[in-house]
């Protein structure tokens, strides 16, 4: 039994299911399905992967199935010698965050183990990506996947048949095929596996490839397919589909079926929250500007010019917004331990909807955050995007590396933001190509590490960027479909207890375009999943789709006010100490969703020396089973009991908190002795403190000089 989460604990193990995700949770029927013969080879020979960290994981079902079929499909199209049609390939639907990279990697890897096949290659469509991909690849198999900084390179590795594996970006691929019109490589047995299999191959390198239409000017060129034996495959979490395709570009490759053939397997953001593979999202919806003379808010109508929206009134308002609710949206509260380090709160990303709008969002929190004396990192990236098009599938446009196409005013506030960030981190980079993605690695590290609070972003990093800090996405941005869930996505990593959902505060009213988004990449009823519910429903309690009714926040407080009140001084029973964890952890859970509501403000039902009560009553029982479990007196209950421990530490105390009530014990001559019954609730609430008690009560005793408390206290600690 593992206290703290990870990947080795129960939270991350997955039931096992069949190949349409429904779970298999009889143990009879697991058995005949999960140990007969050929699944359990299977599963040990083929789906496990060690990874370079010395960890064994084992592919979740929708893993193992997808890449199953895809193998599958290469077998069968080579014997009915379909090899360079569309019926050699298919795409994966699998949702964003379910582990594609993975997926991609061990059908790429399997697929070099067949006999026939030459060479596999793993196509990626940004640069970023490449080095992204090629890190995770490493952190399954060193040196499995032959990177390539050039086509040169690219093209040696072609030629050499020792390297099985090859991960290339589109644009190389294409300059290849551009200047090496009649490579051996045209007529070899290949495998293309493409990641994120959207909009960028459906335009003419697709059609390089596939043979088809291209338009050059005015006229209309026939071209032939590159390669000659051929299978295609794609793994995308949001397929474009006939009703959010664009209406440009090549009438034969609009949907994601059209490009890459049928559709192999399907694993839904819907399938991935009920699995507890990622996270449900919580949106505000942000219409409101407070007016000057600080009346009261009014509604202000949707303005549609973004024109009105850059306003420097409304940015102020924004930001002021922001930081206002940073704390409580990032959770700063809370503490938990990442990688060893001990942190307070996540993330935040916000994306904005143009450069110059980047600016003045960045000028503007600089400003106030320094006005307010706050200690919050920011930092910016962006490069040159095209003009933002409102686009049927809401794609959001690669930006490249290139920062030689930025006007000079965007490219020369870059460099003012990169400065400011070099001199936070001591970092030497530039806006130079290799100093911007040495930047864009840096940074991309540094928000993972929860070393940055708040990073403002156009396109970049809204698709493809992983890190499990960052719950918050603030949005001024006209974000819909595909760009839609994938900017969303960004805050849905799981991470720990602590951290339920993805919150997404909406300073535009996307609402219609989230239900949109949501129904069409989850399905009709996918709202009620993909969603987190009203503060209502949490406080009052409602009837979930399944039926059943939930209880709310009013009544579990209720309930633990009336089974175990303060006036009696302890829980006997074992039964009833059990009902007692039971009841108060779910008060726990509920709270840590209650707290990012601005309603919970004043409706907390409990005072905090009530809860700090509750939580020594929790804590006395979590050490008293531990103590009864290290000496083999523990009996079989304790197994189905679960403690919330990073929950507690929200309600975190510290020593200021303590030695400001000491001192307000001798500020009344050491005979208000209902100071320290709430200095000894406090530290029995507190799981930091607890393990100093003796040391706190002999210091409060023995203490002198109340002027410099602190002083006196860290001498103390010292001796």
């Amino acid at each position: 039994k593992h206290s703290k989460k990870t990947s080795n604990s129960f939270e991350f193990t997955s039931y096992w299911a069949d190949g349409n995700n429904e779970v298999i949770p009889d143990l009879v029927d697991f058995t005949k399905t999960f140990f007969a013969k050929h699944t359990i080879l299977n599963i040990l020979t083929k789906y496990c992967v060690f990874t370079s960290e010395e960890l064994l994981l084992v592919m979740r079902p929708y893993q193992i199935v997808a890449t199953e079929r895809i193998l599958n499909r290469i077998e069968v199209s080579t014997n009915y010698k379909k090899t360079g049609t569309i019926e050699a390939g298919g795409y994966i639907w699998h949702t964003t965050g379910s582990g594609k990279t993975l997926t991609s990697f061990k059908t790429a890897q399997l697929a070099t183990g067949l006999p026939y096949i030459e060479k596999v290659l793993f196509v990626v469509d940004r640069k970023d990506l490449d080095y992204q991909t090629i890190k995770e690849y490493d952190r399954f198999e060193k040196g499995a996947a032959n990177g390539n900084k050039s086509t040169a390179i690219l093209q040696r590795q072609l030629e050499d048949s020792t390297s099985r594996i090859i991960v290339t970006t589109i644009q190389k691929l294409d300059v290849f095929i551009t200047k090496n019109p009649s490579h051996p490589i045209r007529n070899k047995h290949i495998v293309l596996v493409f990641d994120e299999c959207h909009r960028s191959q459906f335009g003419d390198m697709h059609t390089r490839i596939v043979g088809g239409q291209i338009k050059k000017g005015e006229k209309t060129i026939k071209v032939d397919k590159y390669f000659k034996d051929y299978h295609i495959f794609g793994f995308t979490g949001t397929p474009i589909f006939a009703v959010n395709a664009g209406t440009g570009g090549n009438p034969d490759l609009r949907t994601t079926e059209q490009a890459f053939g049928a559709k192999l397997h399907t694993y839904t953001i819907v399938d991935a929250i009920n699995d507890g593979n990622v996270l449900p999202f919580r949106i505000d919806y942000i219409n409101t500007v407070k007016q000057k003379d600080g009346k009261q808010d009014k509604q202000v109508a949707a303005i549609d010019t973004e024109e009105a929206l850059s306003s420097p009134e409304r940015i102020t308002e924004v930001v002021k917004y922001i930081l206002e609710h940073f704390d409580q949206k990032t959770m700063r509260n809370s503490y938990y331990s990442l990688k060893g380090q001990r942190i307070n709160g996540f993330n935040s990303m916000f994306a904005v909807s143009s450069i110059p709008v980047c600016k003045k969002y960045y000028l503007e929190l600089k400003k106030q955050i320094a006005e307010q004396h706050r200690d919050l990192t920011i930092a910016t990236i962006f490069s040159f995007a095209p003009n933002e098009a409102d686009s049927a599938d809401g794609i959001l446009d690669d930006e490249s590396f290139d920062t030689d196409d930025l006007d000079q005013s965007s490219r020369d506030f870059l460099d003012r933001a990169i400065k400011d960030y070099n001199k936070i981190f001591k970092t030497n980079f530039d806006t130079s190509s290799k100093g911007f993605q040495d930047y864009y690695k840096d940074l991309s590290d540094k928000v993972k590490k929860r070393e940055v609070d708040l990073l403002i972003v156009v396109n970049m990093f809204l698709t493809g960027f992983d890190a499990t800090t960052l719950n918050t996405l603030w949005v001024d941005k006209n974000l819909k479909m595909h760009g839609l869930i994938q900017a969303f996505s960004r805050t849905n990593r799981i991470l720990n207890s602590i951290k339920t959902f993805g919150n997404i505060v909406c300073f535009r009213n996307l609402q219609k375009r989230v239900d949109r988004a949501i129904s069409l990449f989850g399905d009709e009823d996918a709202g009620g999943i993909v969603l987190m519910r009203s503060f209502k429903d949490y406080y009052d309690g409602y009837e979930g789709v399944d039926g059943r009714s939930y209880p709310g926040y009013v009544d579990m407080v209720e309930e633990l006010r009336s089974k175990f009140p303060l006036s009696e001084p302890q829980i006997i029973g074992e039964q009833n100490q059990k009902d007692f964890i039971a009841q108060f952890g779910a008060i726990l859970r509920m709270r840590n969703i209650l707290i990012s509501f601005d309603e919970f403000a004043e409706k907390e039902l409990i005072e905090e020396r009530d809860l700090q009560d509750y939580l020594g009553r929790y804590q006395d029982l979590r050490d008293e089973w531990k103590r009864r479990r290290e000496k083999g007196e523990a009996t079989d209950i304790t197994d189905d009991v679960v403690f919330e421990v990073e929950l507690i530490r929200q309600v975190e105390i510290n020593i200021d908190y303590i030695l400001m009530l000491v001192k307000k014990y001798h500020d009344t001559h050491c005979e208000d002795k209902e100071v320290l019954v709430t200095i000894r609730k406090a530290i029995d609430a507190s799981p930091e403190l607890r393990s100093k008690k003796r040391l706190i009560e002999t210091f409060i005793a023995g203490v002198n000089d109340v002027d410099d408390i602190l002083g006196e206290w860290n001498d103390f600690v010292a001796k």
